[in-house]
């Protein structure tokens, strides 16, 4: 019995080890719709912008979650409120599933929660400081609230554990909070609203082509 009760443990983590990277590729798949969606809020001659924040938040997001991020999450809890920090991700398996495929769930997790501000203070950042922005959000932002939810911190300790669906607070609420805190700090696009405070539409300008 018992070794029957360890096969299907076996089992079990097996496919769990498969399912996770195929949900990791279509969370991915959020990545270019982010990219398209803002794209066509904002106006043609801020389009490339938009595609490139969207592409670099998701690279270099990886790299900096691979090497702080990660660890950061999932590291041995440090009084419920982060990880401790050893650099590139750590050997603690996660319900027995291999580090590497929660490592590659949790990045494009991380790069969701960051292109969602993107679309937020779409049109009204420079690029540089939209990257320091992402190394921020990946390093140390979206780690530390899934600690507390995932990692072993303080939320999933409570009495009545905090239980997260489909990553809406870690992934979604978190990446939505800091957008509307950018949006706040930066204010609206240049023109959006007119000197009595009603709000103006800002056309998509096509480029203009020779016939």
């Amino acid at each position: 019995m018992e070794d029957f009760t360890t096969a299907i443990s076996e089992f079990t983590i097996s496919i769990d080890t498969i399912w996770i990277p195929v949900t990791a590729v279509l969370v991915m798949f959020m990545q270019p719709g982010f990219a398209m969606v803002e794209a066509g809020f904002t106006r043609a001659k801020n389009t490339a912008n938009i595609l490139m924040k969207n592409l670099m938040d998701f690279t270099i997001g990886s790299m900096i979650f691979w090497f702080l991020g990660y660890t950061l999450m999932y590291g041995k809890d440090v009084g419920g409120f982060l990880g401790k920090v050893t650099l590139f991700y750590n050997s603690n398996k996660i319900n027995g599933v291999p580090d590497m495929a929660s490592l590659m769930f949790q990045t494009v997790f991380a790069a969701t929660a960051a292109t969602i501000v993107s679309g937020a203070v779409a049109e009204r950042t420079k690029f540089t400081a939209y990257l320091i922005f992402t190394v921020a959000i990946t390093a140390v932002i979206y780690p530390i609230s899934g600690h507390w939810v995932w990692g072993g911190g303080w939320l999933s300790s409570l009495e009545t554990p905090f239980h997260d669906f489909a990553g809406s607070t870690v992934v979604h609420s978190v990446g939505a909070w800091v957008g509307l805190t950018g949006a706040i700090v930066i204010g609206p696009r240049i023109g959006k609203y007119s000197a009595e405070g009603k709000a103006r539409a800002i056309p998509w300008v096509p480029f203009p082509c020779s016939d």
